[in-house]
């Protein structure tokens, strides 16, 4: 697991709404660090949230909340390169 925030790994955590980066104690169970974060979408979420978080990087009580995949080259892991690979495959 990286830190959305300092990008640093920080090992496999289990994540809850006060846990914290080890390196830069930010908080970890925020908008910006969920797979579901969009900015632009309804309340900059991919789920139908009900109501908006205001701030997007203090940690949260959503519970849809999934931590990002993120590689040690910032790109998001499996979904994301299969899908760049098929586009590739496709019109390469």
């Amino acid at each position: 697991m990286i830190c959305w925030k300092c990008k640093k790994e920080i090992g496999e955590l289990q994540v809850s709404r006060t846990t914290e980066c080890p390196e830069c104690r930010a908080d970890l169970h925020v908008c910006k660090a969920c797979k579901f974060y969009a900015p632009g979408s309804h309340y900059d979420c991919k789920e139908t949230v009900e109501d908006p978080v205001n701030d997007k990087e203090r940690g949260n009580f959503c519970d849809f909340f999934k931590y990002k995949a993120v590689s040690g080259t910032g790109a998001t892991d499996d979904k994301a390169a299969a899908a760049r690979n098929a586009f590739d495959a496709l019109f390469g």
